[in-house]
């Protein structure tokens, strides 16, 4: 997957200088140095911006706020996700938490470690996986901390006036996601049950 995308950037890349080539020859220069100098300035900004949620994170880890937040949400993540061990409870819960506070890079490594814990060991990804996964894309956002500071490292005017549109959409794609997630999941366990009755009448015929 990553040398397909590899492949597909470098493309992009190749197209867009040669058309600005083609185009307009003294501005790719400037052009790809303006570019290099806002990209290292918005890295910089985010690095800020991590360095201080990940340690943030680290001492709610460490602080034990992470089981806290798990036994208070444990009767909606054992219900989202098929009653997971109380350690995978408490990586969902950190996982869900920093996502609706826009730290949605920050909290990829609980993630990774709550998927692992979610893994029943078989080659298909569980529903409580695909929740998992399901949520993390659409998470609502209660403060979206990264986009803020992009737009702030950016001079807007006023950086937290996405706040209200924010919680508004990532509310209504989570809810649609949670139940698509389930909607789906009844209708495969429907198929398969339909099915394998289906071959259990047809094995008693012959």
């Amino acid at each position: 997957m990553g040398d397909y995308l590899n492949k597909i950037w470098i493309f992009l890349i190749v197209v867009s200088v040669a058309m600005l080539i083609i185009k307009s020859p003294e501005s790719v220069l400037p052009g790809m140095l303006t570019a290099t100098q806002n990209a290292l300035t918005l890295s910089l900004t985010l690095c800020g911006i991590y360095a201080v949620w990940l340690g943030l994170l680290k001492i709610a880890e460490q602080c034990g706020l992470n089981q806290k937040l798990a036994n208070l949400f444990k009767p909606l993540i054992k219900k989202l996700f098929d009653c997971p061990d109380d350690k995978t409870a408490g990586l969902i819960a950190l996982n869900l938490s920093s996502n609706m506070l826009g730290m949605g890079n920050a909290s990829t490594v609980v993630g990774i470690k709550a998927m692992k814990g979610l893994d029943k060991g078989t080659t298909v990804a569980s529903r409580a996986m695909i929740m998992l996964i399901v949520i993390n894309a659409t998470s609502i956002q209660l403060l979206p901390t990264t986009v803020i500071g992009i737009r702030a490292a950016l001079n807007s005017v006023n950086p937290t006036d996405i706040i209200l549109p924010s919680i508004i959409a990532t509310l209504v794609s989570t809810f649609s996601g949670i139940i698509l997630v389930f909607l789906i999941s009844k209708l495969i366990n429907r198929f398969k049950k339909n099915t394998k009755t289906k071959g259990n009448c047809s094995s008693q015929a012959f």
